[in-house]
């Protein structure tokens, strides 16, 4: 799926505006999507992280924090996940984990205006995948949901200079 920049931008500033915990996420997705939908009939390009000139961006101690206790929470359920016997409850905290931890993100990390706009992008697959996670009646997506998370987790320990942060194995 393709994604404007100024879409996933006003997401996240939808977020910061204190409506982030469980009300965030339909308000932030039904935004993307809109922007999303706006920016295909002006030709849109698909937009993923870059570097910073060949560096990783440099992050704030509450940035760190919160992706290293959504990595945590994702790690300590990856066993059930691949082996399909997370029930659509422990998919329904996980999904709240990532957006609580997002709106900690939101609330508290404060990184250069380059580094932030990154930010956003890996945060945007972050709230998508706890969107599916939380899909009531679509065992289906819970599962892609969680994929989508530790791809957005993978993106931020190549993108993001966080030493302690180490990708989960999978």
């Amino acid at each position: 799926m393709k994604r404007n920049a100024l879409g996933v931008i006003s997401a996240i500033l939808l977020a910061s505006t204190g409506i982030v915990a469980g009300l965030a996420l339909p308000a932030v997705s039904h935004a993307a999507a809109e922007h999303r939908h706006e920016a295909h009939e002006h030709g849109d390009a698909p937009v993923a992280p870059q570097l910073n000139a060949g560096r990783k961006w440099e992050t704030d101690a509450a940035l760190r924090t919160a992706m290293g206790a959504i990595r945590t929470s994702m790690a300590a359920a990856l066993h059930d996940i691949h082996e399909k016997r997370l029930p659509p409850a422990g998919y329904a905290t996980l999904a709240r984990k990532v957006e609580s931890e997002v709106g900690e993100i939101v609330a508290n990390c404060k990184l250069e205006p380059k580094a932030d706009a990154q930010l956003h992008l890996v945060v945007a697959d972050l709230l998508a995948g706890a969107e599916q996670m939380a899909a009531k009646g679509k065992p289906a997506e819970h599962r892609k949901g969680a994929v989508k998370v530790i791809g957005a987790l993978e993106q931020y320990g190549a993108y993001f200079n966080d030493p302690g942060f180490k990708p989960i194995a999978h």
